[in-house]
């Protein structure tokens, strides 16, 4: 989580809203990961990174377990409206409905 918060903070906890998927995930990237707060090494350089979070309710297990599989019923799944209230809320985030890039 520490390492979320440090990416958050990059990218001023501002997400768009094509970063969250319709099963409850979201994922962003930075450029440089100098940005973590992490020190420069001329040996490795500079890289970027990408961070992608998969949120579950309790109860998911039963999709991955070995034995006695079964199936996450609809209203037990994460949606994308759940993972941007989640995110407003626990991170106090801002989610942008623009378009990134130029638009040149």
């Amino acid at each position: 989580m520490q390492l979320l918060e440090s990416g958050l903070k990059v990218k001023e906890y501002e997400l768009l809203r094509r970063n969250f998927s319709d099963t409850g995930c979201f994922g962003f990237g930075i450029q440089e990961h100098i940005d973590l707060g992490i020190k420069y090494d001329p040996s490795t350089g500079i890289y970027g990174m990408d961070f992608y979070v998969v949120l579950e309710r309790a109860g998911y297990r039963v999709a991955r377990r070995r034995r006695c599989k079964s199936r996450v019923g609809i209203q037990h799944r994460v949606t994308k409206e759940d993972a941007m209230k989640w995110f407003q809320v626990k991170y106090e985030g801002v989610i942008l409905n623009k378009a990134q890039g130029n638009t040149s």
